[in-house]
């Protein structure tokens, strides 16, 4: 008859067939998340990246790299009123940590022309499809009062934007808009990744 093990006895099998961790994957655990917290300080209190990796042996300095570009190609969005600051930093940062600089500019340019649409024929864009929403559903919302109380609140004006209907409508078609520009800003980080 078959022993019964203990969930310890079992982890500790777990852990023989997969093997002792190397040298180079213990210093990746170590110093890729205190990569990730140094680019947090750059963005938040916008500290010398330069200063902070020359206090670390070359040896470590690529984990740490690894680490801050990870980060902080993660904070790279979309232009709204909390982002500039953000996006500038991590832009920034990323310039200081990556050796192909012209490749990194390469890939600014793309980001910068994708900002720029979204601020400028963008907003327009989002601007139209909410007037257009707001009266769609100011219409509906016309008729349906009509067809209960038989036309009492015709002279009415009705505040559809403060209808959760609406919102909820306005936040999907703000999703289906701002789609578009998250696709190729997810295929812009990719190429950011790749960049050595």
């Amino acid at each position: 008859m078959d022993e019964i093990k203990s969930a310890a006895e079992i982890a500790m099998e777990k852990m023989e067939k997969l093997g002792r961790a190397t040298d180079e994957e213990r210093l990746e655990w170590k110093y890729v998340p205190e990569g990730k917290k140094l680019a947090g300080k750059h963005i938040k209190q916008g500290i010398n990246l330069v200063a902070e990796l020359s206090q670390y042996e070359d040896n470590i300095k690529r984990y740490i790299i690894q680490g801050v570009a990870e980060v902080l190609i993660s904070n790279i969005n979309l232009p709204d009123n909390d982002s500039a600051k953000r996006n500038r930093r991590a832009m920034e940062g990323l310039k200081v940590v990556k050796s192909d600089k012209v490749g990194v500019e390469n890939v600014y340019s793309k980001i910068r022309r994708i900002f720029d649409h979204y601020v400028g024929e963008g907003a327009q864009q989002r601007e139209q499809a909410y007037q257009s929403l707001k009266a769609e559903f100011e219409a509906k919302m016309k008729q349906a009062l009509q067809q209960q109380q038989l036309g009492t609140f015709a002279g009415m004006k009705l505040d559809v934007e403060r209808q959760p209907q609406f919102q909820e409508e306005w936040r999907g078609a703000q999703v289906q808009l701002d789609s578009q520009y998250l696709k190729l800003l997810d295929e812009y980080k990719q190429e950011l990744s790749a960049i050595s």
